[in-house]
Parts: C-alpha cells; sequence; structure tokens
C-alpha cells in the first residue's frame, strides 16, 4: 500500500505559502557511517566553534515565519520552539549538533544549514495517509522514549500536526517527533522531509537546493530515491509512488 502525505484545506487556508519537499529513500543502509554527512557536520561545527559560520537567530526571516505560524496556532514558540529554532540553539550553546544515527544527523545538518525545520519517518512504520491538519479531541500523541501509551498526550484543538488517522506523529507542526514514526539505524524505507510556512522568507529556489543537499548525502546510501513536494497546488503526494518513476522536483 502507497502512503500519502497531505496538506489539509483548513492548514493551507491559514498557512497558504506551506510547502513540504520530500526526500524518499527505499533500501537505506543506516546502520553504517555515512562519511560525507559526519565530515560536513564536524566542518560546521568547527566553523561554528572559530566564530566563521553566523547561526541564524529567531529574527532571521525564516525562522520568524514559524514563530508566527506557531502563534497563529495557538502555540507559544519560546515554549515549544520550532524544531530549526532548537536545533541552531543547541549547537549555539554546545558547539556540536546531537549524534543519532545517521539517516537522522544527516537532516540535521541539512536543517541548520538552510534554516529549515526537517525531519524523517519510517515508512514501515506507517500504515495509512498522513495528513497535516489540525488537531481534534480524540488525537493521541506517543512522544520520543515514552514507554508506550503511559507517556501519552493528547494535543489541544487547533494545534497543527501531522497524524494518521488518530495518531499524531509531530507535535506543533514539527516542534516534536512521536516514537511511533521514528527512524532509527534499522530503518530501511524512509521518507525525508522539509518544511517552509513563507514564500518570502523561504524561496522556492531555497526549497530545492535544500531538497537537493539533503539527496545528496541520502543516495550514496540508498538503493533509490526520489523527491516529491506538497503545495497549495499539488496538496497531496503518494510517496512511493515516485519511486516507481514519477519523481516530482
Amino acid at each position: 500500500m502507497d502512503v500519502t502525505f497531505a496538506l489539509d484545506p483548513d492548514v493551507l487556508a491559514a498557512h497558504p505559502e506551506a510547502q513540504v519537499r520530500f526526500v524518499v529513500a527505499r533500501g537505506l543502509a543506516g546502520d553504517v557511517p555515512w562519511p560525507d554527512a559526519a565530515r560536513e557536520t564536524a566542518a560546521l561545527e568547527q566553523q561554528v566553534s572559530a566564530g566563521l559560520h553566523d547561526l541564524p537567530d529567531e529574527q532571521h526571516p525564516a525562522i520568524a515565519s514559524w514563530f508566527t505560524a506557531y502563534r497563529a496556532f495557538g502555540t507559544n514558540p519560546r515554549r515549544s520552539r520550532p524544531s530549526v529554532d532548537a536545533l541552531i540553539r543547541r549547537l549555539r550553546r554546545t558547539g556540536r549538533l546531537p549524534r543519532i544515527n545517521p539517516a537522522v544527523d544527516a537532516y540535521n545538518l541539512v536543517s541548520v544549514r538552510h534554516a529549515l525545520p526537517a525531519g524523517a519517518f519510517d515508512l514501515a512504520r506507517l500504515s495509512g495517509p498522513v495528513t497535516i491538519r489540525h488537531a481534534v479531541d480524540g488525537d493521541v500523541f506517543v512522544p520520543l522514549g515514552a514507554d508506550g501509551t503511559d507517556g501519552a498526550e493528547h494535543p489541544g484543538p487547533g494545534e497543527v500536526v501531522y497524524a494518521q488517522g488518530s495518531q499524531v506523529l509531530t507535535r506543533h507542526w514539527n516542534h516534536r517527533d512521536s516514537d511511533i514514526s521514528k527512524v532509527t539505524e534499522d530503518s530501511r524505507d524512509v521518507v525525508f522531509l522539509l518544511e517552509r510556512v513563507s514564500r518570502a522568507a523561504v524561496p522556492d529556489a531555497l526549497m530545492v537546493r535544500a531538497q537537493d543537499d539533503l539527496a545528496a548525502l541520502v543516495t550514496p546510501h540508498a538503493r533509490e530515491v526520489s523527491r516529491a513536494v506538497i503545495e497549495a497546488r499539488t496538496p497531496l503526494t503518494p510517496v512511493l509512488t515516485h519511486l516507481r518513476g514519477m519523481s516530482l522536483t
């Protein structure tokens, strides 16, 4: 069964310039080193430590656009920070990016380099359509590291989430990921994603460059790689179809 990703009409009405670009990988080798990503991450950290790379803050247009979006759906972005802002703040504070596994480390690198929220889902853990929508009563979120349903949360109505039925895969659009769909070293089929909410802050060309950057890091370690996009013009995409010869750029 294919897995579709869609932007809900109500989310598009509130955020008409929202766009998500995907890099879809089959046969991913996430249990071996990715030398390019590791080398480029270390180089970025060295540049930051030496004062040769200015990290964007919440005044940067790309990050500020997410603060505006978060406030629009009722989230305080200083309490529940957009993922890219939290990642950059961690790098500024510690001088290092987290090391999770090669696939996650690669999208974290691209996130910081382009000041975009990035993430990934293990396709084997998804069982149906995934929609970016407003949360409703009855939605359930199991955060990373939670022990089954004991640590489950219930997003407030109106919060933007990625959801599969009533199962929430991310909270506050991109603030936190679910344990249900996390990418591990053993994940073999993975959909990576990059997000924006403002075309003025993040032009299409920048989104494409970031997608190219991510694809370049992933491709040497996958059997098949394709790309897809969802936005107002094309709000739904079946991500696995593109691996059968219908790739979008």
